[in-house]
C-alpha cells in the first residue's frame, strides 16, 4: 500500500531491531502446521512490483541479506499460495503519465512469472488460483492501488482488466477526480466530492460488470458508504485494520465492519505497525514533523544538484527514521484479526499484509512471508477452529472473488439479452 503519506512511512525500518523472543509469536506446533499446510493461503497486498521495477529485484533471489518480505523461497517457506501484487503509482512524481507507469508495473509482474514458470504463474480467476495451488506454484494476481491510474477513463479501466488487474483501490492516500481519500480528507486545499462523484459510481458499476473487485482501503468514510450503497458485488478492504483498536483513518470503524458483513465482503488485515498498534501510531505521529523535514531537505538537495529522487532514496531515509521506534508485539496483529472476526464475523476477515510496502514496519515475529504460519498457531491458541482458520487464511477472499465473478457473469448476461 505504500504508506508514504503524512507520517505513515516513517516506520519502514523497524526490522533492524531484533525481535524479543517473548513477543515474536508462538512456536508453530505440529497441529498448527497441519492446518496451515491444508489451507490455500492468500494475501491481498504486496508492494513488491516497486522492487521489481526500481531495484531490478528478482523474486527468485536467494540473497540471505535481502530485507524484503517476498521472494519465492520465503513464499514457499510460508506456504503462501496466492499473492495480489500492488500496482501503485506515486501520484506526485508520475503526474501526466499515471497509466504509463501502471503499465510498467504490470509488465514487471509478468516478467517475474515468465522468469520463474516452474514456481510462479499469472492468475486471473478463482479457478487459476486453485490450479496454481495444485501445481504448487505461487498464483500471481494484481490489484491497482489508487483510481488515479485510470486517468478518468473507463476505457483504460477495461484495458487494465484485460491485462489481468483483478481489484482496484478506489483511491490511494490522494483524493482523485472522483473518489475522496482518507489521506487528505481534512485538507482544505483539496477539492473533495463528498464521497464518490457520479463518475465514481459509474466506475464501481463497471468494475462489478467486469468482475474486478472493488477495494475500499484508503478511501474516506463517506466514499466507503457510497460504495457500499452502489456496488452489486461484495467489496474488499485489501489492506486495512480495525479503528477501534488503532485510531487511524486508514482503519475501519466497527460500523464499517458491520456494513461489510451485510455486503458480504471481507476485510484483509494490514500488518503495518501504525495500523495495528496505538502506541506505535502515536510515536510515529510525534516524529512526523522532523521526519518530513529530513525527507524534504534531501529531496531539495537532490533537485538543486540536478539529480532525480528515486523511490529507493526516500525509502532509505524512512527506514532510518523507522528504526527509532520499537516494533510492537506479534499479539497486536492477532488482536486486529480477532476483533474483526468478532465484529464482522469470521467469514469476513483475511490477510492483507502490505508486505514490501512497509518494509520492516511489521510486528515482531513477522519478518517475511515465511513467518505466516505463526498466525495459525496464534489463532489456534485463541480457540479458533481449523475450518475458521482456513477461512481467514484464504477461504474468505476466495469466496468473495468467486461471488464477484458470478455477479459479473449475471450483469453481462442481462446486458446481452
Amino acid at each position: 500500500m505504500n504508506t508514504r503519506t503524512v507520517w505513515l512511512p516513517l516506520l519502514l525500518a523497524a526490522s533492524v531491531i531484533p525481535a524479543l523472543s517473548q513477543d515474536a509469536g508462538p512456536a508453530v506446533s505440529a497441529k498448527a502446521r497441519q492446518i496451515y499446510e491444508s489451507a490455500l493461503v492468500i494475501d491481498t497486498h504486496a508492494d513488491t512490483p516497486q522492487r521489481f521495477l526500481d531495484e531490478n529485484f528478482d523474486i527468485g533471489s536467494t540473497d540471505p541479506k535481502d530485507h524484503g518480505h517476498i521472494s519465492l523461497d520465503k513464499v514457499r517457506a510460508g506456504n503462501l499460495g496466492a499473492e495480489f501484487f500492488s500496482i501503485w503509482v506515486e501520484p506526485e512524481t508520475n503526474q501526466g503519465h499515471f497509466a504509463t507507469h501502471t503499465l510498467d508495473l504490470i509488465d514487471s509482474v509478468y516478467e517475474q512469472a515468465a522468469r520463474h514458470p516452474d514456481r510462479m504463474m499469472m492468475a486471473f480467476s478463482t479457478d487459476d488460483i486453485e490450479r496454481a495451488h495444485k501445481q504448487k506454484k505461487l498464483a500471481a494476481l494484481m490489484g491497482i492501488e489508487g483510481g488515479h491510474s485510470i486517468e478518468n477513463d473507463i476505457h483504460v479501466l477495461r484495458d487494465f482488466y484485460r491485462l489481468g488487474v483483478r481489484y482496484m483501490t478506489l483511491s490511494w492516500s490522494n483524493t482523485n477526480e472522483w473518489a475522496d481519500s482518507s489521506g487528505d480528507i481534512n485538507n482544505p486545499k483539496i477539492e473533495h466530492h463528498n464521497g464518490l462523484s457520479e463518475f465514481g459510481k459509474q466506475v464501481v458499476h463497471e468494475m462489478n460488470r467486469l468482475g474486478m473487485l472493488v477495494d475500499i482501503s484508503h478511501v474516506a468514510d463517506k466514499t466507503f458508504y457510497d460504495t457500499i450503497a452502489v456496488t452489486k458485488a461484495p467489496v474488499i478492504a485489501s489492506h486495512s485494520s480495525a479503528r477501534a483498536l488503532t485510531n487511524h483513518p486508514r482503519n475501519m470503524t466497527d460500523d464499517m465492519l458491520r456494513a461489510v458483513t451485510k455486503n458480504g465482503g471481507v476485510v484483509q488485515v494490514n500488518f503495518y505497525d501504525a495500523f495495528i498498534d496505538e502506541d506505535y501510531r502515536k510515536a510515529a505521529e510525534a516524529q512526523a514533523k522532523d521526519r518530513d523535514a529530513a525527507v524534504k531537505a534531501f529531496n531539495d538537495d537532490m533537485k538543486a544538484a540536478g539529480k532525480t529522487v528515486t523511490y529507493l532514496d526516500n525509502d532509505r531515509i524512512e527506514r532510518e527514521w523507522a528504526a527509532k521506534i520499537p516494533r510492537p508485539p506479534f499479539k497486536s496483529l492477532i488482536d486486529h484479526i480477532d476483533h474483526i472476526a468478532k465484529v464482522a464475523g469470521v467469514d469476513h476477515v483475511g490477510l492483507g499484509s502490505d508486505f514490501d510496502g512497509v518494509s520492516g514496519a511489521t510486528p515482531k515475529g513477522i519478518d517475511s512471508a515465511a513467518d505466516l504460519p505463526k498466525i495459525t498457531q496464534a489463532l489456534l491458541d485463541r480457540g479458533y477452529s481449523a475450518d475458521d482458520i482456513r477461512k481467514i487464511l484464504g477461504g474468505n477472499i476466495l469466496r468473495v472473488f468467486r461471488e464477484a465473478e458470478r455477479v459479473s457473469r449475471e450483469m453481462q448476461s442481462t446486458a446481452n439479452r
